[in-house]
């Protein structure tokens, strides 16, 4: 099997794993011990949650703080409601994350255009807004959104501006003025189970979970030392790696470029995060295709919403028509793909394509 869907999940990194690995002892060990307990064994297991914490932050800007979460939906929750923001603008291909719980805000909603592109034009006003959030990185068609132009413009306007940097951390330079940034351990070759949320110094926010107060009091609910461990060493990593990581990922780009060459590509041409590439063929049957390139693992939306029967969001944003949706697929790769197989995957993809005389 050959897997090109790095924007559902990333594979665990090797060092990941080994961080995990002490914490997840038996009841010969201590590993396995409460973080939030005052014995030896529980503040061990705190510093490792600490450090996990510190790691984190490295790829944040300085200045604010790490609040460990379930996940990158839950941070946007936190982020979003926990402001609490009554007049929000929000990107036409945010995230379900960000879009159902902007409308769940029961406030004023703007949803913000895009471009054929895919780009929120960066000229924006936010008069009468009090949030913005606008993502790093699309999950489906890679567009870079410019992030530090829109929250300066939030903010000339008073508004907070939330990031939905999970596509983008550790891959991309954080942006270096947003209020608040939601990341996931499981996009970076991290474990799965585990999110955070990096808030400003000085931005308050409302707990959304309630119970004993862990987590600055913002988050209530046990840390898993274990897959703390496992975000903070994907992290650490991801830091070290990060132009290493853009240079390999910018060759398998090329090379499945120049293999389906023919296909038009879904996005910037430019303004992108080359580990992502979304291309239609029109009249393509992507179900079929799936069926006989069974050995290859891609997807023909994000895995959200994918087997839910609807036209992506994001397509029909950039001006696609549904039929032109319906024929496009979206293929990602990092750091473990290796080149001959990201070829390989590539031409038993395009042969399948020809023989449906598309």
């Amino acid at each position: 099997m050959i897997y090109l869907d790095y924007q559902a999940t990333t594979p665990l990194a090797p060092e990941a794993r080994e961080a995990m690995l002490p914490w997840l002892g038996g009841p010969e060990t201590i590993g396995f011990a409460n973080p939030h307990s005052p014995h030896r064994p529980g503040r061990a297991a705190a510093a490792a949650v600490e450090l996990a914490r510190e790691q984190v932050a490295a790829l944040m800007p300085p200045g604010g703080r790490v609040i460990f979460t379930g996940s990158a939906t839950e941070a946007l929750n936190l982020a979003i409601l926990g402001s609490g923001a009554r007049r929000l603008a929000v990107s036409a291909i945010e995230h379900a994350a960000v879009l159902d719980t902007a409308r769940a805000a029961a406030g004023e909603l703007r949803v913000l255009p895009v471009d054929a592109d895919g780009l929120v034009n960066p000229a924006t006003r936010f008069d009468d807004v009090d949030l913005v959030s606008v993502m790093q990185v699309n999950n489906e068609i890679g567009t870079i959104q410019p992030v530090e132009q829109l929250a300066q413009a939030a903010h000339a306007a008073g508004a907070l501006f939330v990031c939905d940097a999970v596509q983008g951390a550790g891959k991309l330079a954080p942006p270096a003025n947003a209020d608040m940034i939601a990341v996931s351990a499981h996009k970076l070759y991290g474990p799965k189970g585990i999110g955070a949320l990096w808030v400003r110094d000085g931005v308050e926010l409302s707990p959304q979970m309630h119970g004993g107060g862990q987590e600055a009091a913002l988050r209530s609910g046990t840390l898993s030392p274990m897959l703390c461990a496992g975000f903070g060493a994907a992290a650490r990593l991801a830091g070290e790696r990060r132009e290493e990581d853009a240079a390999h990922v910018g060759r398998l780009w090329q090379a499945a470029r120049a293999i389906l060459s023919r296909w038009t590509l879904n996005g910037s041409p430019t303004e992108r995060w080359h580990g992502n590439i979304n291309l239609r063929l029109e009249g393509l049957d992507v179900a079929r295709l799936m069926s006989e390139v069974r050995d290859v693992a891609f997807s023909a939306g994000s895995a959200c919403a994918s087997g839910s029967g609807r036209t992506s969001h994001v397509l029909t944003a950039i001006g696609l028509d549904a039929r032109q949706a319906k024929g496009s697929i979206r293929l990602g790769f990092g750091r473990y793909t290796g080149s001959r197989e990201c070829e390989d995957a590539c031409a038993r993809l395009e042969t399948a394509a020809a023989a449906q005389g598309v």
